[in-house]
């Protein structure tokens, strides 16, 4: 059998073919080009690459043109943590030498020895991949569009207090678009006072409001009105500069999370397994997709239950030393999945009866909110993988059957 390793770079990849034996049968450094695929799909093909038996591949990355060109057909193409890789180095030199050509080898090496114990690319469907890439990046708008915001806040507090506080009652404050519009007409505490009632209706009507504009002008503008203390004048004028600067960014990245969740809400229902996914407490449409993007619809890709909770980080880890044993949270996991995971075990609690009576029974017993929260979502993560292998929708009655009291319950 053949087994290939790719050390890939931006611009060049180096290529390594061994055999059983762990010979080197042959290497080549291609470009990341439609030339460099060509010369790699060639490469394997004379050593025997078939449609039928094609030749396994190690590569330090899952994502990528080249990557997609290696995952055409039945090929299994296997994503190596480069820090597992930089382990398997060491068996081969304990120079700590490093090169490309070489780290080709270590690759092709490690599916000759060790291919039992690493796992494949997922083989997720297209429309699959498609949703993960629109989840994820309406996850990044999220955190970059917050990220934004506080840095506005951040800035508002030095010089703006009155633009905080007139916010304050709205959800989501410095990102609804009534308060970016009358940053906008106002960048200054000083032209915010002066603002008149038909100019602040004006603003919240651009902005899209629709009802309650009149009473809420002029609770805007007794909050503009009231004493604050205030900046020197050119300074203020120039912090209000520096805040419509900020507020550009703010005002793209909340158009991109805009755009980018309508596009999850119209790709996501397509899926076949979204009916599984939506009938869940707790699950919408956008935490929904990003279940589905970290988890992927390749239902063979974890062998159990506990393979995906270990995935998402929300079962506990044991390390036992000796007559020294302690059970943790673990680190190494799906960050993603791990966040929504507790947003999804947040959302649950009034969502389901059972899922709340679950977190007060552990709260009860002790545990703190966040290992209440995490051994909740343990529990639903369990729950989606026995509903996604069998194709059946949640059953709250089996999920939560009829619950032991909690320790306090039945002391009382």
């Amino acid at each position: 059998m053949i087994y290939c390793g790719i050390d890939w770079a931006e611009r060049t990849h180096d290529v390594a073919l061994v055999d059983d034996t762990g010979q080197l049968l042959a290497k080549r450094h291609i470009t990341d080009d439609v030339a460099g695929y060509k010369i790699l799909l060639e490469l394997l093909a004379e050593y025997g690459d078939t449609e039928e038996n094609p030749i396994p591949v190690a590569i330090e990355t899952s994502r990528g043109l080249l990557v997609a060109v290696l995952r055409t057909g039945k090929r299994k193409v296997f994503a190596i943590n480069p820090m597992a890789a930089a382990r398997y180095r060491d068996r081969h030199s304990v120079s700590r030498k490093k090169s490309d050509p070489g780290d080709a080898l270590v690759l092709a090496n490690i599916l000759r020895t060790d291919m039992h114990a690493h796992r494949p690319v997922p083989d997720d469907s297209d429309l699959g991949r498609a949703i993960a890439v629109l989840a994820r990046a309406q996850q990044d708008s999220l955190w970059n569009r917050q990220q934004l915001a506080n840095q506005l806040r951040s800035l508002l507090r030095e010089y703006y207090p009155a633009a905080l506080a007139a916010f304050a009652a709205w959800t989501n404050g410095l990102c609804r678009p009534e308060a970016r519009e009358l940053l906008k007409t106002a960048p200054t505490p000083t032209r915010a006072a002066r603002l008149t009632r038909t100019q602040v209706q004006a603003a919240l009507k651009r902005a899209g409001r629709q009802r309650g504009i009149e009473a809420e002008a002029e609770r805007l503008r007794e909050v503009f009105r009231d004493e604050w203390a205030h900046q020197p004048p050119l300074i203020e004028d120039a912090l209000g500069k520096q805040m419509l600067a900020l507020l550009i960014q703010l005002d793209a990245a909340c158009t991109a999370a805009d755009q980018l969740a309508e596009a999850v809400e119209e790709a996501f229902p397509q899926h076949p397994d979204a009916e599984v996914l939506l009938s869940f407490p707790g699950l919408g449409i956008q935490l929904a997709a990003r279940v589905l993007a970290e988890i992927g619809d390749d239902h063979g890709r974890f062998a159990d239950a506990r393979g995906l909770k270990a995935h998402a980080g929300s079962s506990p880890i044991t390390r036992a030393s000796g007559k020294k044993s302690a059970v943790t949270r673990r680190w190494v996991k799906n960050d993603r999945l791990n966040h929504t995971g507790y947003l999804w075990a947040f959302a649950s609690l009034r969502a389901s009866a059972g899922a709340n009576a679950h977190y007060r029974r552990r709260r009860d017993q002790g545990d703190w909110h966040a290992v209440a929260q995490r051994n909740l979502s343990n529990r639903m993560i369990g729950q989606l993988y026995h509903c996604l292998q069998h194709g059946k929708a949640y059953d709250e009655t089996q999920a939560f059957p009829a619950a032991e009291p909690s320790p306090k319950a039945s002391a009382a």
